[in-house]
């Protein structure tokens, strides 16, 4: 079913190629189905062509912190957490946060 569901909204994504909201739905399918490096792949593609899309860092956070690459996380929570003071968009910041604070705990431990 996720694969038919990939297959999907690859093809929305040629007809609308730099569609954030698209990437971000086929990185989660892909995460879904733990392929990593392709959820990976598309979380970087809206990294590098619009990171002003908040929803994208904890995401990306939870990601790394999947793939144990722990400093990308924190990198990507801190990142974000900035985006969103900058826009004011305090309920990312705290959702942010809190991953970071639990990740930064669990690292002293």
């Amino acid at each position: 079913m996720s694969e038919k569901r990939i297959d999907q909204l690859k093809k929305f994504l040629e007809e609308s190629p730099n569609d954030s909201f698209l990437k971000f739905a086929i990185a989660k399918e892909h995460e879904k189905n733990k392929v990593y490096d392709k959820a990976l792949k598309y979380y970087l593609e809206i990294y590098d062509h619009e990171p002003e899309y908040i929803g994208l860092y904890y995401h990306l956070g939870k990601l790394y912190e999947t793939i144990n690459r722990r400093q990308l996380a924190l990198n990507a929570y801190k990142q974000g957490i900035e985006l969103g003071k900058k826009n004011g968009d305090f309920h990312s910041v705290s959702e942010l946060n809190n991953a970071k604070m639990n990740l930064e705990l669990e690292i002293d431990n």
